[in-house]
């Protein structure tokens, strides 16, 4: 019992990572304890017989990815990270769940080495590894030449039963399978347990036809704890490579408990120390000691570590080969993984002459997307099954399918949750994604959007029909609340430009732009393309918000907007004027990029001693306090209700977004300010 060097080596390792997952758990005195100890198995199997992977570097282009969807696991993550020699010292294991440790209580991208993707929110780890699998396969195609297989890493995702209960995880699963991605596997934790008891309270799927009906290749590993078992299917599954892989692992929650195995309260909560001393001696493990790693788990990480030197150093000398011959994709490649661009990747933005009759943005996009796209070969995305409504589609590429993993153009399917969790997949494998759809919709992908803003994942998220002048399709489809929502995200920079020159400068800054998505909400409608001879250069944009028309003097009131009613000020600015006002029109086409600016440009652009001050969107009023203030003489004009079906001038006219309407408010505002 006191002798765990007799043990084999595999044994000793498993052991490992139950204890230390739940050491870890009872100190933090929070936790899931109850996953690791039943998935040690396959997260070892995983670790040292099928993933390719180098600790000491864990960003290496063409390493095997594991994602740890069902991220309540984190700690089973974090034990086989250390174990396998990544910079996870016992220290930060200790330290679980901890203020500014690497070890949170999700596993959180960019915290601790070797974490592929931020997961914890169920499901969003499966959608993420179909956007590594895609765009391992858009790298492979695009990169590879005879020869020189550069690129040809392999996908695996952990998930539970929660996953597969969300939603999202149907949507990527339908699509990994479409799509043939043959070098993604999932490996199904079956444990029968959530939170609330048996997943028979539930849950009745038989998940084995489901994703049969899928077009996956599905097999079944009756005991996660049979290593051979694990290891068979594992090697069928990374073998079939036409179609992704199922296998599904049948475990026991808390395995090695005697109280808690197989219980719901093992799924949340720390065991206890009496409950981890029984689990211990069950294992052969000291009861008495804590965060213990015996001498030949030690040498196990040395060897690991030399290992995956090893596997880079030869991945490193391909490299150098393929350079020699194909220096130019080298180059590209290089430049892929530093996320720099290319020189020159701007000079075909288009400047867009002036034109009262306009342009929608969402076809003024489609413009500027495919001038880009013409220099950033890596620069891929497409619609949920919208793209001629979102002008997405880039020309002359054929459609990303299983015949074409090359192609530029993605058609996700009317799946907008599963696309936004497999763009943010894409971007963590370093390409440039784009996804789109209708405004109204971006509630179906919030969830995603908020990880690829937590991640600091410089995804598009391209959304066009952007008000209540979508017109007769009425308010199932007229957006309102949504920009303010997407506006509360943090380190989302949501653009809402006034033209299509607007939109040229800042798709300048959003490619230039890695630490942070963006969110384009675009119009249905044509806009006036604004004289840029009478009114202020466009590059004022790139500051998020600026003068773009003004007066002699002081300003009597500053009209601010956003998107399609910015000419509706400008409108309103020349009558104003012309009755002896004098107004500044300003606009905003971004307000996180504005509140990055330094105080004085913010104050010269909205001085603060101007207090009378109009805000016109035509969306939820919702935020605009902080520009035009909360006391009396300044004022907003937006929408406080949904919209109806009707055509869309009828529609602005019935809620007030018209210049004469602006015109009046603007003068009360003066009036009430001056009285």
């Amino acid at each position: 019992m006191n002798a765990p060097d007799k043990r084999s080596v595999d044994e000793l390792c498993i052991n490992t990572i139950r204890t230390l997952s739940m050491d870890a758990v009872q100190r933090a005195n929070s936790g899931h304890p109850g996953a690791p100890m039943g998935m040690a198995p396959l997260a070892y199997v995983l670790y040292d017989r099928f993933l390719r992977f180098n600790p000491g570097n864990p960003e290496w282009a063409n390493r095997d990815r594991f994602v740890l969807s069902a991220g309540h696991a984190s700690m089973l993550l974090y034990s086989v990270l250390h174990i396998t020699g990544y910079d996870i010292s016992l220290d930060d294991i200790k330290n679980f769940r901890q203020l500014h440790g690497k070890c949170a209580g999700h596993p959180e991208f960019g915290l601790a080495p070797g974490v592929e993707t931020t997961t914890g929110p169920l499901g969003q780890g499966a959608g993420n590894s179909v956007g590594m699998a895609m765009a391992e396969r858009w790298l492979e195609g695009f990169f590879n030449r005879p020869g020189h297989n550069i690129i040809d890493y392999n996908v695996f995702a952990v998930l539970g039963d929660g996953c597969m209960m969300e939603g999202i995880s149907s949507e990527a699963a339908s699509l990994a399978g479409h799509l043939g991605l043959g070098n993604l596997v999932w490996i199904y934790d079956n444990n029968h347990i959530t939170i609330e008891g048996s997943t028979s309270l539930a849950w009745s799927d038989d998940v084995a036809a489901r994703f049969a009906s899928y077009h996956w290749h599905v097999q079944h590993v009756k005991d996660v704890n049979d290593l051979d078992a694990l290891s068979r299917a594992l090697e069928a599954a990374i073998d079939k490579r036409d179609k992704p892989s199922l296998v599904i692992a049948d475990s026991h929650i808390a395995f090695g408990s005697p109280k808690k195995q197989d219980t719901a309260s093992a799924h949340g909560e720390p065991l206890g120390d009496e409950e981890i001393a029984a689990a211990k001696r069950n294992y052969g493990w000291d009861p008495d000691k804590s965060f213990y790693v015996p001498d030949e788990v030690i040498d196990y990480r040395d060897q690991t570590i030399t290992r995956g030197r090893q596997l880079q150093e030869d991945w490193d000398n391909a490299f150098a080969a393929y350079a020699q011959e194909l220096p130019k994709l080298a180059k590209q490649f290089e430049i892929i993984q530093s996320r720099h661009l290319p020189i020159g990747w701007d000079t075909d933005i288009l400047a867009f002459p002036a034109d009262k009759k306009g342009l929608a943005t969402r076809a003024a996009n489609g413009k500027i997307l495919n001038a880009v796209a013409t220099h950033i070969p890596w620069l891929i995305g497409g619609s949920a099954d919208l793209a001629p409504s979102n002008k997405t589609v880039i020309d002359g590429s054929p459609s990303f399918q299983k015949s074409r993993y090359d192609a530029r153009n993605i058609h996700f399917g009317i799946r907008e949750h599963a696309m936004g969790a497999v763009l943010n997949g894409m971007s963590l494998s370093k390409l440039r994604p784009y996804g789109a759809t209708f405004l109204v919709f971006s509630d179906y992908l919030r969830p995603a959007l908020r990880l690829s803003a937590l991640m600091n994942q410089p995804v598009v998220y391209i959304f066009t029909h952007d008000s209540i002048a979508v017109g007769e399709d009425g308010p199932t489809h007229q957006p309102v609340e949504h920009i303010a929502s997407l506006r509360a995200i943090p380190n989302l920079d949501v653009i809402r430009p006034a033209d299509a020159n607007e939109l040229a400068a800042l798709w300048r800054h959003l490619m230039t732009v890695n630490d942070r998505p963006v969110a384009l909400v675009l119009s249905r409608q044509s806009i006036p393309v604004i004289d840029r001879d009478r009114y202020a250069a466009a590059d004022g944009a790139l500051r998020g918000a600026y003068v773009l028309a003004d007066c002699d003097g002081e300003p009597d009131i500053i009209l601010l907007a956003t998107g399609a009613e910015v000419q509706i000020c400008l409108d309103a600015y020349d009558v104003l004027s012309s009755e002896g006002i004098r107004p500044r029109v300003v606009s905003m086409p971004c307000w996180s990029l504005f509140e990055r600016q330094d105080d004085t440009y913010r104050d010269d652009v909205l001085p603060p001693e101007v207090k009378t001050r109009l805000a016109v969107e035509a969306g939820s009023m919702l935020g605009w306090e902080r520009y035009t203030g909360g006391t009396t003489g300044r004022s907003i004009l937006g929408l406080g209700d949904f919209g109806a079906s009707a055509p869309a001038r009828d529609l602005l006219e019935e809620f007030g977004l018209t210049v004469e309407n602006v015109v009046t408010m603007a003068k009360q505002t003066i009036d009430r300010y001056r009285s």
